[in-house]
């Protein structure tokens, strides 16, 4: 006999449910009384059960119609006040990462990249264009600018093998950061890139790196909304 709390009793019922595909998403789940009356406990336990449910994001209540089943978040996640490395995110996740190189060249800095990098406008520097996937899903469009004064061997990476960030962490030990978040509009190339439908939101982060007193990189990174979320933790 179980020795777990009924209201745990009947959020586990529930859940198996749920994850045996008897309640599928959308689909109302048993009424408070009848769950009262299965297993013969009071109205209060019974929503106990529920309330938490609720709260973990995998019912929902709608007023007169009832409690139904959630289509459980699947987002990918970074932490905004710190830098990881994406494919790390992704396989931590239990997912499948791989990248596609868009571009992978020397250019000339125009005069906001000029500025974004603290260099001057007509300095060679490099540049790349990679579309990060989890489990086949674009879940990062990541355009990256690189002084190759400190990481003169950017151009000679495979960045199939390992990403930017990773190199970069290798070649040249971070010591700050600069991000800045903001919901924008995308063109039709990047929506097509990420998938997105067309007024589909997407999330921008721009992020500057330093190695010591050097501006090492600066990239913008492109997230579907609907796929991905920035997060941060501050201890006090």
């Amino acid at each position: 006999m179980t020795s777990l709390p009924i209201y745990q009793q009947i959020k586990q019922y529930i859940i198996e449910q749920i994850e045996s595909g008897r309640w599928s998403v959308g689909q109302r789940i048993s009424t408070e009384f009848e769950l009262t009356e299965q297993f013969n406990v009071s109205r209060m336990t019974v929503n106990k059960a529920i309330r938490d449910l609720v709260t973990e994001g995998r019912l929902e209540r709608k007023p007169r119609l009832g409690t139904f089943v959630c289509q459980l978040p699947d987002k990918a996640e970074s932490p905004l006040l710190d830098i990881r490395n994406i494919a790390l995110e992704v396989t931590e996740r239990g997912k499948h990462y791989s990248n596609q190189v868009l571009a992978q060249s020397q250019i000339n800095a125009d005069e906001k990249i000029a500025t974004q990098l603290g260099v001057m406008r007509g300095t060679k520097v490099f540049y790349s264009e990679i579309i990060h996937y989890a489990d086949e899903q674009p879940i990062q469009l990541e355009l990256r600018w690189v002084n190759p004064e400190y990481a003169p061997a950017y151009l000679e990476q495979d960045f199939s093998l390992q990403t930017p960030t990773q190199y970069l962490f290798d070649a040249c030990p971070l010591s700050a950061i600069e991000h800045s978040v903001e919901a924008v509009m995308i063109d039709k190339s990047k929506q097509q890139q990420l998938r997105l439908k067309e007024h589909e939101p997407c999330l921008l982060l721009n992020r500057r790196t330093w190695s010591g007193s050097n501006l090492v990189s600066s990239a913008l990174l492109y997230h579907p909304g609907s796929r991905y979320k920035l997060s941060s933790t501050v201890n006090f």
